[in-house]
């Protein structure tokens, strides 16, 4: 079995940290069950890059249960847990290449290697995985199947592709599915990110500016979470329905030329770049703190902030936090401008993930049994599993629900009875 880990000696920690997120998923432990049983997906290698944390390996190891042979890669440099890489190795038999801190010709080569593997299935977050394999490795293309995608950032890379003609074959957006996006972008996103600041840099964010770029889901859980914590939240954003929603509820909305001379902390969730660039810099005041939630490290334009700061002004001050001098103040970057909170912290919460991850298995499961009949194109995660992992999530929480009558549903489905 080949793989690339940093340290197999961790698999006695990894092994105990999977274990404690198993115990907060049952929707997933109740679809291993199954998959155990029937292994429908019995022969099929899937490539899948991920963060490597302990709810990935508990989806692994629903995967495999299914019969799959999986192979996997850190979808971010920095997002890997060396420890859980070690156990999967070790007592799941999973090759895994992923190293926390690789460079980014490590990351690629990782990449490549999962790829080797010839590959049946795709399993991406945030699109490197399938764009690789399209632009890198075109012969293979044909081998694929389908595929999923977990993050905003890779449907959004997925369905350029697709209006580009250039995607060759089916992907389904997990990230899409209301269990995946109202809850792990939302409630997820939003505790880790907060987790992921407090642990780099333990601020009080009570009393606190924090300004959040981007009120999609990701942003109204960073915004909401902060609020809770008694910060005064100052929202950015481009779209007016969103600007307007975030008005609604309660939020101060601006530009971010005005947020830069307000804020103490800054947060970037949109998906997109250079949302803190040149001009807000030279506008944030001393001692300001630079954090990205979004997938990729772009957000924050880093490459002239080094530029306006100069090699000799920057330095590490505490892990995961780097100083830039500027002009008579100072500037802290958090994990380089990556993730915060699976760099600086250990991601979301495992009860939130269960569904993510729930989706993923059963969108798996579900694109097998199409026969290859799909196009080549983006597929949302069809309704009746989203509601089936609903279903089962509340069913885990001990929460009931009511039923409609016979007279309720009849009245549903008639356009005879009005007022």
């Amino acid at each position: 079995m080949n793989f690339d880990i940093a340290d197999p000696n961790l698999a006695d920690l990894g092994r105990q940290r999977i274990a404690w997120a198993d115990t907060q998923m049952p929707v997933l432990a109740t679809i291993r069950e199954r998959f155990a049983k029937e292994r429908p997906l019995e022969g099929v290698t899937m490539a899948a890059c991920l963060h490597i944390t302990t709810e990935t390996a508990n989806l692994f190891r629903a995967l495999k249960a299914g019969g799959a042979t999986v192979v996997a890669c850190a979808s971010n440099p920095l997002s890997t847990q060396d420890d859980v890489a070690a156990s999967l190795v070790r007592d799941e038999s999973i090759s895994v290449f992923a190293i926390k801190g690789e460079d980014t010709d490590t990351y690629f080569r990782h990449i490549d290697a999962c790829l080797d593997d010839r590959p049946q299935m795709t399993m991406d977050d945030g699109c490197d995985l399938v764009s690789r394999l399209h632009s890198a490795r075109p012969e293979q293309v044909g081998e694929v199947v389908a595929g999923t995608e977990e993050t905003t950032t890779g449907v959004i890379r997925l369905r350029a592709m697709e209006a580009a003609g250039a995607l060759r074959f089916p992907i389904v957006a997990v990230n899409d599915a209301d269990t995946k996006h109202l809850f792990d972008n939302r409630y997820g996103t939003g505790q880790s990110t907060l987790d992921g600041i407090i642990r780099a840099t333990n601020v009080l964010l009570a009393g606190r500016v924090i300004v959040v770029a981007g009120y999609g889901q990701c942003g109204r859980g960073v915004s909401n979470r902060a609020r809770g914590m008694g910060a005064h939240v100052i929202v950015c954003e481009v779209d007016p329905l969103r600007a307007l929603e975030a008005v609604m509820d309660g939020f101060r909305v601006l530009p971010m030329a005005e947020a830069a001379r307000e804020g103490d902390i800054f947060v970037t969730v949109t998906g997109d770049r250079d949302v803190l660039r040149r001009e807000h810099f030279a506008a944030m005041k001393d001692g300001a703190i630079l954090a990205n939630s979004g997938h990729f490290d772009i957000e924050i334009d880093l490459k002239t902030l080094g530029e306006m700061t100069g090699a000799e002004r920057r330095r590490q001050v505490r892990p995961f936090v780097e100083e830039f001098l500027l002009d008579g103040k100072r500037l802290l970057v958090l994990a380089e401008g990556r993730l915060v909170n699976l760099s600086a912290a250990e991601g979301h919460p495992a009860a939130v993930m269960d569904m993510s991850f729930a989706n993923q298995a059963l969108a798996a499961e579900w694109v097998l049994q199409q026969g290859g009949t799909l196009e080549p194109r983006v597929y949302d995660v069809p309704r009746e599993i989203d509601r089936e992992i609903a279903r089962l999530k509340l069913e885990t929480m001990a929460v009931e629900i009511d039923v409609l009558t016979p007279a309720q549903r009849e009245y549903l489905s008639s356009w005879t009875v009005g007022t």
